[in-house]
Formats: C-alpha cells, structure tokens, sequence
C-alpha cells in the first residue's frame, strides 16, 4: 500500500526512517538526516532536502554511496543478492536478459570504468520516462561516459543516483508524474518527423517550411484540438495559433465577450541534428495546461493564446525570429527573396506550403489586448543540473554583440625569426581569447567566447601572418554588455600595439536584453515556491522568442532542467518526466493565482 505525505510528516522517527529504507542503495543515513527538516511540503521538497544532504556531505561518503551500488549486469545480478529495487530496475532494462555478446560488452565496460574511476558505473537505467532504457541505449551511455573527467563523473554518478531515488520514491507513494508522461509522448510523436537526410540517419531536423516542419506544425494543431482549445490555425507565416477563450465565452451559443489575453508558447523548428525540447517544451507544457483546464469545464477570466511559432532557429533562411517577429510587426519583405541551400526562395517556400504572404502584416498584435507573455524552456546549459534542481525562474535574457576581426601581423621563418621579433597574429588572438575567459568571468553572469578562430592557409613552419577570428559578448543588462565590450575592445588595442600588429574588426550583431517584467517573474516565483521547490534565479544565455515580445508587452521565462550536463542543439539533450510534470504544474499554478488577481 502506497504512503502518503501526511504519514512520512507525522510517523515516528523510526517510522519515517522504515517508510524511506532503500531509497539510496545500502546508505540509510541520507534519509536519516533529511527527515530532521520534516514536515516536507511535497515530496519534490524532500527530494531537494535529500540531494542538499548528499552536497554537503565530504567526497568520502559519496564515494562510498556510489561504491554501494552494484554494477549493471554484474557479479551481483548473477549471483541474484541485489536488493529487490535494483533487481527491478536491472530487470526493466533488460539487463537480466543480456545475449552472451552483450554480457560479455558490458562487462568489458564495467572493467575498464572502474579502472579509470575507482568506482562503479551508475545509470538510472529507468530512464527519463521511467519506462526504461534499452540495452543498446545503456551500452552507449556507457561507452561515452567513459571519456568524461573523474571530476565530472562523480558528479554525473551522483546526479544519476538522485534520479533512481526521485523513480523509487515515487513507487514507494504511489504517485505517477502523468502530466508529464503526456508531455513527454508528446514529444516523442512530434520527434518522428524530421527533414531528409536527417531522418534517415535517425537525427532530428526539422527547418522552416520543408514537409517535415508541415507535419509537425499539422501535429501540433491535432495535438491542440484533442486538447480542447477553442480556435486551432495556421496564421500566415507557419505560426501554430490555438486559443482557449476565457470564461466569457459560451459554447452552447458561441457568444463571447472581449477579454484580454495571455500568451505563450515558443518554436517547433530545430537546428540541424538538434534535440528534441529546445522550443518545443515551451509548446507542449501550455497545451498539457489547457486541456486540464477543458478536462475540467473551467474556464478563465482571460483567453489563453498558445503558439508554436514557425521559425526561431534561423537554418534554413536567415530570418532570426521570424516567426515571434511577425508578430510585433518586424517581418523583412527582403526575406521573401532569401535563397536557401537548394535555390529555393522563401516566397516560393511560402507559397508552396499555402501562406497567405499578403496576409503577414495583418498577424501584428496589439498589445492592448494582452496581459503578457510567459515561455516555458529547457535551460540548455548546467546550471540546474549541477544544483539539483529541476526549475529556475528567468531574471533576464542576456544581451548580446558580436563581432568578426582579424588580426594582421607578419609571416615569417619559424626556425630563424627570434620570438622577440616576432608579429604572431594568432598569439595575438589566443591572448584576446584568454582575456574574454577571465573578464567575463569577472561580473560572473556575463559570458564571451571566440568560437570562430583560422589562420588562413596556414603551415607548421611558418609564423602566422593573419588570424581570423569572432567575439560573442552577452551579459544579463545592455550596460553589463557595453561595459564588457569597452573592455575587450580596449585590450584588443593594447595587444595590437604591444605585439606589433593591426586589425579589422566588424560589428554584426547588437541585441538588447529583455529583463524580465518583475510582476511576472514574481508570479512565476510564487508558482515554484507553491511546489515546495526553492527559488533560484538566473539569467538566460541563449536567446528566445520572449525576447521579441518583451519589444511590445511584459514576459518572463520559467527552465526547467536539462540532462546530460543540461547539452542543448544536440542530439543527447534531454530531460525527465517528473521535471515536465512541475512544469506543468508551476504554470496551473500561475494561471490560477493570475484567474484569482
């Protein structure tokens, strides 16, 4: 019979103790200590409690968790002494049931971990939708965890741990995370289409207007009216548009007054072999909201607008933000002359795909009619992951300039010019480089990178005359980013002169930062909070369709935690269905609490 809270708050010590044994492998004492903190006021609050207990504890005591477990497909599961949980998992993945081939793989693996670790492989081989992994998807977690550093990888040990006890937990009270199982299929469905080339190697790339971005889009809108919204279109530039109508509205008749409107959503393209939540959580969550809301019969005193816009990613056109942009009033008629890779412009993609162009600036909204803007977003970066949590509030998105240079010296001997007569051009750029590591650095939000760095047609043996190379510089607020910028630039003069070289530099790219509105950012905290979770604020790196918004009405960003090192535009990016189901859950909250305002 499943516990619940109420007795896990109320039970004995030793009660409460025997309500959590097997939680963390032989390692009773982790659950001792977090339920000194009870009453818990959900059980993703006891499970933060348990994972700051762990963080705290010495690296001994971790090692000796992660050395308490048993290999996968190991002595232990031959010899049948695992615990009954591990027995469960083990035998969910099929583990039990390794052919002689693949035993004998993963024993290989095992061996060769534990020699570069000194501690056994740990997998939460229930996976992120605790149905379970396949072997083949074990052996190549496996495979490529090895090449991580020690450092890393306890962590990652540590991170996967916390992950089987958040599965065991929820077996142990009885509770699924069904929102999120829904959205995470969702998902799953919506990933089945991708662009040709792509799909054949089983990537995922979906870029605008090709047949596969159609069919997501058609996904999309099925997905909306199965929910229950109220009107479900394509608008003129791709955009998936479905409205939820607000309480004033009645089906029986089909009257409805004017009522304002909140918007959200976010893209359903993709960068080339990219990840299958980036954009789209943003889409999915929201609608997983809405029909909660039909399920019910409720309406709210305010439309919901939800929209999966046709293009954020800028593949396969150069049209940034097209579709939130469309919007506001900013799409560029020189776009519809663009070419893609095959020739094709995107007036005859349009066309092709049955957009009204004429129609486009008929899509602008005034923002009159909105309360604002709220997205839902992976977080694409580690942050979340390394602390253990699962959500975090957005406090700005990061503005942005970028630049592309080039540093002039002279090529010359590399065996007979001394290095003090030297006009490097590429040390000249790694010294730029290493200043953009350490001065950002410096504001700790702010971030800046080199990603673009060439000596043009250059040789072993020749001192490099010519370095090309770019700056992105992006801080949370437009004089954090100036500031920075100023700086760089300054040292970029002071390098030249000092090693005796010139340099072109071009700037192509200046994007403001959105700071998020604050009563929004206060709605979403409020939201969080509600779950039992902490608050945790931070800037977004990446940009977002939030950000065209921000230009005409107020908007704010909920993350929600990424796996595997929180990697985003790859194919190994990830997340749990227990982290869509807060998610879910964090925006019912905000809906309600702005239904009460």
């Amino acid at each position: 019979m499943a516990y619940t809270l109420d007795q896990l708050n109320t039970a004995s010590p030793d009660e409460a103790q025997r309500m959590l044994d097997g939680l963390y492998e032989h390692t009773p004492w982790i659950a001792a200590e977090a339920l000194k903190q009870r009453p818990f006021r959900s059980l993703a609050h006891l499970k933060h409690v348990m994972t700051q207990v762990l963080a705290r504890a010495d690296q001994n005591a971790q090692l000796a968790l992660i050395r308490a477990h048993p290999e996968l497909a190991g002595k232990a599961m031959v010899a049948k002494t695992l615990t009954a949980e591990s027995t469960h998992e083990q035998g969910k993945a099929g583990l039990t049931e390794c052919t002689p081939d693949e035993f004998a793989r993963i024993q290989k693996l095992n061996a060769d971990y534990n020699a570069r670790f000194g501690f056994p492989f740990i997998l939460a081989v229930r996976g992120p939708r605790g149905a379970g992994l396949n072997k083949q998807q074990i052996i190549d977690t496996f495979a490529r965890r090895l090449a991580n550093h020690p450092d890393f990888e306890l962590a990652e040990a540590l991170r996967n741990i916390h992950r089987i006890v958040e599965i065991r937990l929820a077996d142990k009270f009885g509770v699924e995370p069904t929102l999120g199982n829904d959205v995470w299929d969702w998902h799953e469905k919506l990933a089945l289409h991708s662009d040709p080339g792509f799909a054949e190697a089983g990537q995922l790339t979906v870029t605008y207007l090709t047949d596969a971005h159609r069919a997501a889009a058609a996904f999309i809108a099925q997905t909306m009216r199965e929910a229950g919204f109220d009107q479900v279109g394509l608008d003129a530039v791709g955009n998936v548009v479905g409205r939820y109508y607000s309480d004033s509205y009645s089906r029986s008749t089909g009257e409805r007054r004017s009522a304002k409107t909140l918007m959200t959503g976010s893209h359903y393209d993709t960068v080339r072999n990219g990840g299958k939540y980036d954009g789209r959580l943003g889409i999915l969550v929201p609608i997983a909201c809405v029909r909660e809301l039909h399920r019910a019969g409720r309406r709210l005193p305010f439309d919901v607008e939800v929209i999966g816009f046709a293009e954020e990613e800028g593949q396969r056109y150069k049209a940034t933000f097209l579709g939130s942009g469309a919007l506001i009033g900013q799409f560029n008629p020189d776009w519809l002359d663009q070419q893609d890779a095959d020739g094709v412009t995107m007036r005859d993609a349009m066309q092709h795909a049955g957009l009204a162009i004429d129609d486009i600036p008929k899509l602008q909204r005034n923002p009159k009619d909105y309360l604002g803007f709220i997205e839902v977003h992976i977080e694409q970066g580690p942050v979340l992951n390394e602390l253990n949590l699962p959500l975090g509030i957005v406090t700005s998105i990061n503005g942005s300039i970028r630049f592309v240079g080039e540093f002039i010296g002279q090529a010359s001997h590399a065996g007979t010019t001394p290095m003090d007569r030297r006009r490097d051009a590429a040390c000249a750029a790694a010294e730029l480089a290493l200043y953009l590591e350490a001065r950002a650095a410096q504001d700790g939000d702010s971030v800046a990178t080199m990603g673009l760095l060439n000596v043009p047609n250059g040789s072993i043996n020749v001192v490099p005359g010519r370095c090309a190379f770019s700056l992105d510089l992006r801080a949370p607020h437009d004089a954090q980013r100036d500031a920075l910028a100023a700086d760089v630039l300054e040292k970029l003069q002071q390098i030249s002169l000092r090693r005796g070289v010139t340099y072109t530099l071009e700037e192509t790219l200046r994007a403001s930062a959105a700071p998020s509105d604050p009563a929004w950012q206060q709605r979403w905290e409020r939201a969080v909070e509600s779950l039992g979770l902490p608050i945790f604020r931070m800037p977004s790196g990446a940009g977002h369709d939030a950000m065209k918004l921000h230009e005409v009405m107020p908007q704010a960003m909920l993350f929600v935690r990424g796996e595997n090192a929180g990697i985003s535009h790859n194919p190994l990016e990830s997340t749990n269905a227990e982290d869509m189901n807060l998610a879910v859950r964090a925006m019912q909250r905000l809906l309600e609490d702005l239904a009460a305002e």
